[in-house]
């Protein structure tokens, strides 16, 4: 687990760099069509839809971009043809790494997806051979100087979280999807700031990596993100702080 929070967290510090490249705001959109396709463009009606736009505004996307990108969800506006697609395989040191995909054109994503898992020495494997080591889970990750353990513990289970973990410089949240909304209301409801909240893949086992697998696990995983139609990738990695 505390692999998957440090990439987390390297994740969304790039965030600001991927937002002035346009990436971010591009890969928001995507997101923002699809749930508007499949749960209608009223966020109170659509979850999917409500967490797609949170996470737009957080990076100051305009208004204007996310109600188009809403109507071409909805079919009121043409560009909103995209399909959702799950590519997993294996990493350096045999790490299973699963990317969550949104795409127009599969025949041109997943020859790219592919070059970049051999590139990195790893391999794209068939649908289901590393699905089965994930489970989908509301996260929230929280500096330890924003709070204390035994507030946040009370103020989380009281929301409906099934846990919070104690790591090092940090708290993590983790809940059932069904129960994000409500905990990531309780949060802000009590004005604690966090650094990570999504609905994510988290490893149901981790597998402890040496420094040198560590940073090309990494740097696989960052150039898997930089590619604009991976919406996320999750790997069951326990990272070392050296690799870091």
């Amino acid at each position: 687990m505390a692999g998957h929070s440090h990439w987390a967290g390297i994740k969304h510090k790039k965030a600001a760099i991927d937002n002035k490249r346009g990436k971010l705001w591009s890969k928001l959109s995507k997101a923002i069509i699809v749930a508007a396709r499949s749960g209608g463009g009223d966020p109170s009606m659509n979850l999917a839809l409500r967490y797609a736009i949170n996470d737009a505004k957080a990076v100051s996307m305009p208004k204007d971009n996310i109600e188009r990108a809403i109507k071409k969800g909805t079919g009121e506006l043409e560009g909103g043809n995209f399909e959702e697609v799950v590519y997993e395989g294996y990493g350096p040191g045999g790490v299973a790494v699963l990317c969550d995909i949104l795409t127009d054109n599969r025949n041109r994503t997943a020859p790219e997806v592919r070059k970049i898992f051999e590139i990195a020495g790893g391999k794209l494997g068939a649908t289901g051979c590393v699905a089965w080591m994930f489970a989908r889970k509301g996260l929230l990750v929280i500096e330890k100087s924003k709070t204390d353990e035994e507030t946040l513990l009370e103020l989380a289970l009281e929301a409906g979280a099934d846990d919070v973990k104690n790591e090092e410089d940090r708290f993590e949240i983790l809940c059932e999807v069904e129960a994000f909304a409500g905990v990531c209301e309780a949060v802000d409801a009590a004005e604690i700031e966090t650094e990570v909240r999504e609905i994510a893949r988290i490893p149901k086992d981790t597998v402890d990596l040496d420094v040198e697998t560590a940073k090309k696990v990494l740097k696989m995983m960052d150039k898997l993100d930089d590619h604009d139609d991976v919406q996320s990738v999750a790997a069951n990695s326990n990272i070392p702080e050296e690799a870091l």
